[in-house]
């Protein structure tokens, strides 16, 4: 399965089963807004627009001098991916490692490397391995490492008429969780399939939104509940069939499709691709019984948008029984989705009057008492399904376009929203599959053309930094970032007209992706840091704290008299590594027990003489005798070239008793003892104090540095710092200190 498929050819999961279920009826009265549900902001602020970093290929973070302070009313959403795991029937089936292991894989469909045909594939591994979206660990990494790099929301991608019930539930719990303890968390909202959105939305309020669950956690727009739904087609009830193959409707003939349906209705609906032509037409009338029967309602459709879900309402309210919907007088290209066997019960298919095998999709519209309720409920926008488009009216939002991106506006004119990606899968000037020659990978771009060819070209992201700029230059309210895990794409062998022996849509390989979310190998972080300093550009920055005057910390002194000392340098807490979670579809278990000592709170105080660290954990420390204990790595000359990963000293990397460490330098080649320096250590504080001498800081000179602690590494790989014990700040960034 594909979610182009879904998006952009109407293949509907619900219809591989047979008849769509009819939605429950949503509860009365819904759930008023209160302004207790807007939950006070976390309270520890971990200030992680001030940390410092510089990615695999050098680019360091800008700061507040280069791109100024926080700017209100700009907004960073990310698409974000809730079906890894409920589509497990197979793999986990790497592209990138079949491509490997067969290079000519491609023109081999029945090669045994392969999952089933439509089955999901992997183009590569996330850093956190082929995981399930259940599982907790890495939900909560997610959530810090969006909230870190400045990302407000997520959009959940709900587009193929499923919602992911169990996996959002998981999602919120955890976030939930993070916040009561005090740490940042992106908001939720749901983008809903673009043509057929009735369902979604009518399942999405009555699950979450109706009983309130998780309040704190929902997306605000214009003071309500964000979603991202076209409000002109919530209209009922759908009887979806299969949107398998559409029947093209020729100029003199009609198509027609009887439905037998069990409940008053007020209108009908059907889907009509249009082959990604514009200016299509067509005529639908609605008849009692069959053809022939007394025509109840009729109505010319103009300009149809790709595929849409076409309303034939009626002038009064229609009891239950028997009806047929017939096409006729067609302009341009056009067709009526459907399936080539019979699948919808009590239905039949009809060409100039003539039943036929198959069934046409159909639905109907029926009076819903809750429709009204949910209408008000929400902050409705209308998703853009297309690439080429651009808005169709105001309130519309976009998910993903080719370069130069449209500006979205709202009814009152204002720049409201543009979509920035990764990569988008489009060959030329149409929707096209990601592994067809031509598609537009990571390294294309527009104005320069396609960099793929050059060396290293995949690790730099051209074409996010070229959407990028673009909205920055626009500077809308909101910008939709896709994506960040997406991950998977089915295995087809035709698409959008395009027939090869194996083709991937929206993933293919490591170029041929739009995941943002870090990877093991290849490209690793760099998008991600990426990502954070486009944030940055887009939202401002505030300045570093100021360091507290000099002041001598007596070694063997009362710990108060730290108290005072800024600044406060804040890691989120209850975020050491624990993990126990079956991988995707249960090939394999991931274990993780390195989370030992929870970092909680940093600070630094200097006098002419010496630098002294302090450090205190959440619980109290662990023996010193444990290996990785409590280590401290400090880049002294901001540059990542000229030390390991950019530290040029680490402490505590060999403690020789419970009151003396050691300072290491970085030679080069590895790391070479310099001196011993003292240490304390009391239930779970600890200092350590450090001579300016053996930092090269002279006695009256103000200086800064860049530092971090980390605990209970498991190998010298910098990813340690993300998936492993504890690290503050997280991942690749840094505390920067700045003397008095």
């Amino acid at each position: 399965m594909t979610s182009s498929l879904w998006r952009f050819v109407g293949l509907l999961s619900v219809g591989v089963l047979g008849l769509a279920a009819q939605a429950p009826p949503l509860v009365p009265g819904g759930p008023a807004l209160r302004a207790a549900d807007a939950v006070p902001p976390p309270t520890r602020d971990a200030r992680s627009d001030t940390w410092v970093a510089t990615d695999g290929l050098g680019r360091s973070l800008p700061g507040a001098a280069e791109v100024g302070p926080p700017r209100s009313g700009r907004t960073v959403g990310i698409f974000y991916f809730l079906w890894l795991g409920a589509h497990e029937e197979h793999g986990p089936k790497d592209v990138t490692q079949i491509l490997r292991q067969d290079p000519e894989a491609m023109q081999k469909p029945e090669s045994p490397l392969w999952g089933p045909l439509h089955a999901p594939h992997h183009w590569g591994e996330p850093l956190f391995g082929y995981y399930r979206t259940d599982d907790r660990y890495v939900l909560r990494k997610h959530a810090q490492m969006l909230s870190d790099a400045g990302v407000d929301m997520v959009l959940f991608d709900v587009t193929n008429q499923l919602t992911y019930k169990e996996y959002y539930m998981a999602l919120l719990d955890e976030w939930a969780s993070v916040r009561q303890q005090g740490a940042r968390t992106p908001q939720v909202a749901f983008l809903c399939p673009f043509w057929t959105p009735q369902k979604v939305v009518a399942e999405l309020y009555r699950d979450l939104y109706q009983p309130g669950l998780h309040p704190e956690l929902w997306f605000r727009w214009q003071g309500k509940p964000l979603i991202l739904a076209d409000p002109a087609l919530l209209t009922g009830t759908q009887d979806v069939v299969r949107n398998d193959v559409p029947t093209r409707l020729e100029p003199g003939h009609t198509l027609g499709q009887t439905v037998t349906l069990r409940e008053p209705f007020v209108a009908v609906q059907a889907p009509f691709p249009t082959y990604l032509t514009q200016d299509a037409a067509v005529t639908l009338s609605l008849y009692r019984g069959g053809p022939g029967g007394a025509r109840l309602a009729t109505q010319r459709f103009e300009n149809v948008a790709d595929n849409a879900w076409l309303t034939l309402p009626c002038s009064a309210v229609q009891e239950a029984g028997s009806y047929y919907l017939e096409a006729t007088d067609p302009r341009g290209q056009i067709g009526w989705w459907g399936a080539p066997q019979d699948v919808l019960a009590d239905g039949q298919a009809y060409a100039d009057g003539v039943a036929v095998p198959g069934d046409r999709s159909i639905g109907h519209q029926r009076q819903d008492s809750v429709l009204a309720e949910t209408r008000s409920f929400f902050t409705f926008r209308a998703p853009q399904a297309s690439y080429f488009e651009g808005p169709l009216r105001p309130d519309m939002w976009s998910w993903l376009e080719v370069y130069p991106q449209h500006v979205f506006r709202n009814a009152a004119g204002v720049k409201e929203q543009m979509s920035v990606g990764v990569a988008q899968n489009a060959v030329g000037n149409r929707l096209g599959s990601m592994s067809e020659r031509g598609a537009r990978g990571r390294s294309f771009t527009q104005t320069q053309g396609d960099r793929a060819q050059e060396p290293g070209a995949v690790n730099v992201g051209w074409n996010l930094q070229e959407q990028f700029e673009r909205a920055l230059a626009e500077d809308p309210e909101f910008v939709f970032v896709t994506g960040w895990n997406e991950w998977i794409a089915g295995r087809f062998n035709d698409f959008g007209g395009v027939k090869l022996p194996v083709m991937f849509v929206d993933q293919f390989d490591q170029e041929h992706s739009r995941d943002i979310e870090p990877m093991l190998g290849g490209h690793g972080d760099n998008y991600y840091y990426l990502l954070t300093s486009y944030i940055r550009r887009y939202k401002g920055v505030r300045k570093p704290a100021l360091a507290s005057p000099l002041r001598t910390i007596d070694q063997k002194g009362a710990w108060s008299q730290w108290d005072g000392v800024q600044p406060e340098f804040v890691d989120d807490l209850n975020d050491a590594a624990r993990r126990d979670h079956a991988g995707y579809n249960n090939h394999a278990r991931y274990r993780n027990d390195s989370g030992r000592n929870d970092l909680a709170l940093l600070r630094i105080a200097c006098d002419r003489e010496t630098v002294t660290f302090y450090a205190e954990t959440q619980g109290p420390l662990s023996p010193w005798t444990d290996a990785h204990w409590m280590e401290l790595f400090l880049d002294l000359d901001g540059q990542r070239g000229s030390g390991w990963e950019g530290y040029d000293v680490m402490v505590n990397r060999t403690v020789r008793a419970a009151e003396t460490s050691t300072l290491m330098r970085w030679s080069g080649t590895g790391w070479e003892t310099v001196a011993e320096v003292g240490l304390r250590v009391e239930g779970n504080r600890l200092m350590v104090a450090v001579p300016r001498r053996l930092l090269g800081i002279a006695e009256a000179a103000s200086f800064q540095f860049d530092f971090k602690w980390a605990d209970n590494r498991q190998s010298e790989a910098l990813s340690e710092f993300t998936v492993n014990g504890d690290a503050a700040p997280n991942g690749r960034f840094n505390y920067r200190y700045q003397s008095p």
